[in-house]
């Protein structure tokens, strides 16, 4: 049985790492938009899961049902970080040939 060459492993390793920053880095650049209430709350996240943008339908804004208003946008933004995470999960297993690594995303 052939001995692994370590310095082939080390190099690919580097590789794998620099490409993951670079992947990491360009999810700065990603968004995904999320959208509930039939497009009445609308949510713009990065693929870094930094929320960008929030729309409210100013239709949906009822001074006697703040609740369901709360809860749309609730809903909304945890539709946009399942969105940002399943990007970023993607784009991640791409570079690490679906290798489950912890501490990534």
């Amino acid at each position: 049985m052939a001995k692994p060459n370590i310095g082939n492993m080390m190099k690919q390793a580097q590789r794998m790492q620099a490409e993951m920053a670079r992947v990491q880095e360009a999810l700065k650049d990603e968004k995904v938009e999320a959208s509930v209430g039939g497009g009445m709350v609308k949510v713009v996240m990065s693929g870094e899961l930094a929320v960008l943008s929030v729309t409210i339908d100013p239709a949906v804004v009822d001074p006697d049902d703040v609740a369901m208003l709360q809860d749309m946008v609730a809903a909304a933004v945890n539709e946009a970080s399942r969105q940002a995470q399943e990007l970023a999960s993607g784009k991640m297993a791409a570079v690490t040939g679906g290798m489950n690594i912890p501490g990534l995303m």
